[in-house]
């Protein structure tokens, strides 16, 4: 994607034309719809977007005569006219023209600015409130390089509590060629949609009857999550973790004694309301009746600080590393809710550091160790790490953070110096840290175009001492443990979506819910090939023969449809020889071996979680 880096030239008109543009939009939204209100109009790093309230809907049957309007009007060569008004003037302009949206903006930013006046750009009959810049001209605007894209809803100012806004998304680039080749790549990603990837090749669905948010795991979801799990359990284990399993709620008060209450509370389910008997009066229990809230957990290190509490710890049991695939349900807006990526109920991968103090640099390196190797047996190599920090400016400041200023600049002065002493490259995230202390996130830019934080670690400096967390120190002395929170495959839903876009739905043979489908030439070779899936299945792979009753052809193109990673075809020759023909997803060459040599390196390549078919013995 083009940059919008203002301190490069070309970025720079890239910039101004993608504003203007979105200037042009509006004025063409006008006049079809001369009663819309206006939202924003910013570029963005593709293009631009403008949010509309509409007295009627468009949508992308219209696009067509957007498009020769806006062309019109950049034929036209309007004039891209600066103004600037004092504070009383600009209001008093923008409520002439009928702006509420505009107005509510334009008195924040008068008064938490201290702006002494606002500025307008007009271009022809169009008057926005906007800093700017513009090109001079609509003619400067390259006719032929921009495309409407698509119509979505969006919240006025990004709140759920605001009205719903249409919002037109648009691509623009300073030439045809760039943009034909952003519109290809953009269509080509979107073939790779997890939604529409995970439908066809039964991996996940959601069902109204069960909930917004809440997938059900299909069988070809669930091997796939099955696998990722084995993964992590390996890592887990050689890296000294020890696996617990813990309830999917607790009481509500757990929550206020963690501070995730209130801190959390707008991401949590409502709270459930039950009578139990009061303990030790088991004859008058409906007398002694009291209620008692319960929460579906939205993470599991509540439960997990009290295994850490639930026996007496030295400092010679630190560092404790307790580990569980723990499901936890978090109340995500429904305008967020989507697909895998933005779900309700998630599984996360998710593990608790006790530590002392000293031992935080050492643990935080090798959690970052565990993520890089696992990237790198799934073949994500193009991230970034974030430094994610709090914001002491933050308008929510108490309501969002633990007030600590000192434990906040220490416990992100030990981050930095983790990540400088690996000679990591890393970006800084205002604002992004958890309430209770900063995080190291590894982002990935999807083939679709999303940036997600997938892999996290976290430092807690609060919530432990929260707890009444405590290990005996050398000194035989009560000391509070530090808390690392850390989860490299973040959770199985955002995981698995990624992988199904990064992949294509083609996933490696390890990770492939069927691993080899056998198809024959003919039915009289079905005894030979149902021998071979015997043996493989036999070897805890997962093997299928293909359907009898279709020809070759058909077989070779089903299985390709369902991206099985490893067709293997016998016929008359196979059969009297003993071999079989391998046609891997993706290549055109096919090999002829051995039934002995292909379960081998079959085998190998799964045992060794190989991207590609293992050939050789290496």
């Amino acid at each position: 994607m083009a940059s919008l880096d203002q301190g490069d030239e070309r970025g720079e008109e890239l910039f101004k034309v993608r504003h203007s543009m979105a200037h042009v939009l509006a004025q063409a939204v006008l006049q079809l719809r001369p009663d819309a209100t206006l939202g924003f109009g910013p570029p963005i790093s593709d293009g631009f977007y403008y949010d509309f309230i509409l007295p009627q809907p468009l949508t992308e049957e219209d696009f067509p005569e957007l498009t020769r309007r806006m062309k019109k009007i950049m034929k036209k060569g309007q004039r891209f006219d600066r103004e600037e008004l004092n504070a009383q003037d600009a209001l008093a302009r923008i409520e002439e023209m009928g702006e509420p949206y505009k107005k509510e903006y334009g008195a924040e930013l008068i008064e938490k600015n201290g702006l002494e006046g606002l500025s307008f750009y007009r271009n022809g009959p169009f008057v926005d409130m906007c800093e700017g810049p513009h090109v001079h001209t609509t003619k400067e605007l390259p006719r032929d390089a921009f495309k409407l894209r698509s119509v979505a809803g969006a919240y006025w100012r990004g709140n759920s509590d605001n009205v719903m806004m249409t919002r037109i998304y648009a691509w623009a680039f300073l030439d045809k060629e760039t943009l034909d080749i952003h519109v290809q790549a953009y269509e080509q990603a979107q073939a790779r949609d997890h939604k529409k990837l995970g439908k066809e090749l039964g991996i996940f669905t959601i069902d109204n009857d069960i909930g917004r948010g809440l997938p059900l795991w299909l069988p070809n979801g669930t091997v796939i999550r099955d696998e990722l799990e084995n993964l992590a359990k390996e890592l887990e284990f050689e890296a000294g973790f020890q696996r617990v399993v813990t309830p999917h709620l607790a009481k509500e008060s757990l929550y206020h004694t963690t501070g995730h209450l209130p801190y959390y509370e707008e991401g949590m389910y409502p709270a459930m309301q039950v009578l139990e008997s009061a303990v030790g009066d088991e004859e008058n229990s409906e007398q002694r009746q009291v209620k008692e809230s319960y929460r579906l957990r939205p993470m599991n290190c509540p439960h997990h600080h009290k295994i850490f509490a639930a026996e007496p710890r030295s400092y010679r049991d630190l560092p404790l590393r307790l580990a569980e695939y723990g499901q936890v349900y978090r109340f995500e807006d429904s305008g967020a809710v989507s697909g895998l990526v933005r779900v309700r109920g998630m599984a996360m991968n998710d593990a608790h550091i006790y530590c002392t103090k000293e031992q935080i640099k050492a643990e935080f390196k090798a959690v970052v160790a565990m993520s890089r190797r696992a990237n790198a047996i799934l073949g994500l190599d193009d991230f970034q790490i974030r430094l994610s920090r709090w914001d002491p400016q933050d308008p929510k400041g108490k309501d969002k953070y633990v007030d600590n200023p000192q434990a906040w600049e220490e416990s992100e002065a030990l981050l930095v110096e983790v990540l400088e002493e690996l000679g990591v490259d890393y970006k800084e995230g205002k604002g992004e840290a958890a309430f209770y202390g900063p995080k190291l996130d590894f982002q990935f830019v999807t083939v679709t175009g999303r940036e997600e934080s997938v892999s996290t670690v976290q430092l807690d400096f609060s919530v432990p001492e929260r707890m009444g967390l405590k290990y005996v120190g050398a000194d035989g002395e009560d000391h509070v443990p530090y808390c690392i929170h850390r989860a490299p495959f973040s959770t199985h839903e955002r995981f698995v979506a990624l992988l199904i876009e990064h992949y294509g739905g083609a996933f490696p043979t390890w990770l492939s819910p069927l691993q080899v489908q056998v198809l024959t030439v003919s039915e009289q070779f079905d005894e030979y090939a149902g021998g071979i899936v015997d043996r493989l299945r036999g070897q805890m792979v997962r093997a299928e023969l293909a359907p009898s009753n279709d020809t070759l052809p058909k077989k070779i193109r089903l299985g390709t449809t369902r991206k099985i990673p490893n067709l293997v075809i016998v016929g008359e020759r196979e059969a009297q020889e003993g071999t079989v023909t391998l046609r891997r997803y993706g290549f055109k060459d096919q090999h002829t071996m051995s039934v002995d040599d292909f379960e081998t390196a079959l085998l190998r390549t799964i045992k060794q979680r190989r991207l590609e078919f293992a050939f050789d013995e290496s």
